[in-house]
């Protein structure tokens, strides 16, 4: 009987977090739209980011271009706890930071050797097909700027 229980229990955990995730409309694979897209000159563009599912954590893997063509290619695995979680593969940051506001809002901080460098914010649409990022901070110069990027849903 305990077996039983226990099997149950854990199908049932399993269930939970599958449907948890599966309701998370920030899951998925995105999109630039560049003409929606009001980008700082000379920052890298985030041409695809693909958020997973990875155990209790969320993968981000991001693949784009740099300010010259060349490309990008990061990833970050977190939570949405708003706790800076380690980045690899990117050249001007060590850390994302991402909170979750609610379910179609979140903050985030990209730290660079434990500084600031940008701060902003994600909005998903009400029928979920398009993501908003807008972000502020300075770039690996020292510049000020301000980008907002449009994705959509694939």
């Amino acid at each position: 009987m305990k077996l039983r229980t226990n099997l149950f229990t854990l199908v049932m955990l399993f269930a939970g977090l599958t449907t948890c995730f599966a309701a998370n409309p920030t899951l998925g694979t995105w999109k630039l739209n560049e003409a929606k897209s009001k980008l700082a000159a000379g920052t890298p563009k985030n041409q695809t980011v693909v958020y997973e599912a990875a155990g209790d954590k969320i993968k981000g893997t991001i693949d784009g271009v740099d300010a010259q063509g060349k490309p990008l290619h990061n990833e970050w695995t977190g939570k949405f706890d708003g706790k800076d979680y380690p980045v690899t593969g990117d050249p001007t940051s060590d850390t994302r930071a991402i909170k979750q506001i609610d379910d179609r809002h979140y903050e985030l901080t990209i730290k660079k050797d434990g500084k600031v460098r940008i701060t902003g914010q994600a909005v998903i649409s009400a029928d979920g097909k398009t993501r908003t990022v807008t972000v502020s901070g300075t770039n690996a110069e020292g510049k000020k700027i301000t980008s907002t990027s449009v994705y959509e849903k694939q």
